[in-house]
C-alpha cells in the first residue's frame, strides 16, 4: 500500500485548527487565506507566480499536479486534485477557492473548460488569476489572465497542461511538454520530469525555493482510506525540485534510463 505523505523542510509541522505549528511549538509563515472570488488583489510579493503540470493517466486512472516556484510553500495551496473528479493548478495572484469549489464542479460531471469559465465568469479579478484543470475524462483546459507577469501562458496537449507566469520564456512550458510525453512509468515521475525540464529551461525568473507533487488515485491512501497515492512538499530550499525527486524516490524508486 502507497503510504500517504506531506514532507516539509527543515521541520515537520501539523495542522491544527487550520493554523501551522512547527514542531518547537512557534508559528510558522504561511501562504495567505482563502481568497474569495472577488477579493481584492494580494501584494505582488504574495502572488503564487510558478510554473505546474495538471496531468491524467488513463492507464491508472491518477490525476496529478507539479508545481515549483520562488515563493514559500507554493504546495500549501497551488495543487488540487480528487480521483474520480480530477485536477487543478491555481496560481499568479492564485484564488485558491478555485481548488475546492472547481473539484467540487469536477465531481458532478462538469468538463474542465466548464469549471474554468464558471469559476472565472464571477471573478472580477480574474484577469490576474492562472488556472489549469484536467476532468475526469482527461480533458484539459486553461486561463491565463492578461494581468498575470509575463512571461505567462500554457501549453495544452493529451491530457494534461503546463502552464506558467513570471517565466524566463514560454520555452519552460514548451520543455515541460516535450519532457512529460517523452517520459514512462508511473505518472508522478512523468510529472517530476516536467518540472525539472521546466527548470533547466529557466523557470520562475526570479529563482527557486519550493516545489510539490500530489497524484491521488482511488483508494491508494494511507490504509486505502483515502486517494492521496502521493503528496510531497518541499517548502524552503535552495534547490528544491531535486530536493523533491529524491524525496519522491524513497516512496517510488526511480527506473533508470
Amino acid at each position: 500500500m502507497v503510504l500517504q505523505h506531506r514532507v516539509l523542510v527543515a521541520c515537520a509541522i501539523g495542522a491544527v485548527a487550520g493554523v501551522y505549528l512547527a514542531c518547537t511549538g512557534g508559528p510558522v509563515p504561511t501562504v495567505p487565506p482563502s481568497v474569495p472570488p472577488n477579493a481584492k488583489l494580494p501584494n505582488a510579493t504574495l502572488r503564487r507566480n510558478t510554473f505546474s503540470i495538471v496531468a491524467y493517466d488513463p492507464a491508472r486512472k491518477e490525476w496529478g499536479v507539479g508545481t515549483a516556484s520562488k515563493v514559500l510553500a507554493v504546495g500549501a495551496g497551488t495543487p488540487w486534485a480528487k480521483a474520480g473528479a480530477g485536477a487543478i493548478a491555481t496560481q499568479a495572484a492564485a484564488n485558491v477557492t478555485y481548488g475546492p469549489r472547481g473539484l467540487e464542479l469536477l465531481g458532478k460531471g462538469f468538463t474542465a473548460e466548464k469549471v474554468v469559465k464558471r469559476l472565472t465568469a464571477d471573478d472580477e479579478d480574474r484577469d490576474d488569476r492562472q488556472v489549469g484543470i484536467v476532468d475526469s475524462q482527461g480533458k484539459v483546459f486553461a486561463f491565463t489572465g492578461k494581468g498575470c507577469d509575463r512571461w505567462c501562458g500554457e501549453k495544452v496537449g493529451e491530457h494534461y497542461v503546463c502552464l506558467g507566469n513570471l517565466l524566463r520564456g514560454k520555452e519552460v512550458v514548451e520543455k515541460m511538454a516535450t519532457e512529460f510525453e517523452k517520459a514512462e512509468g508511473p505518472l508522478a515521475w512523468r510529472i517530476m520530469a516536467a518540472l525539472e525540464a521546466g527548470e533547466a529551461a529557466g523557470g520562475d525568473k526570479r529563482g527557486k525555493q519550493s516545489a510539490a507533487i500530489l497524484v491521488v488515485r482511488d483508494k491508494r491512501g494511507y490504509l486505502g482510506l483515502d486517494d492521496r497515492a502521493i503528496d510531497f512538499r518541499v517548502d524552503d530550499h535552495k534547490q528544491p525540485i531535486q530536493q523533491l525527486a529524491r524525496i519522491l524516490a524513497l516512496e517510488l524508486p526511480r527506473k533508470q534510463k
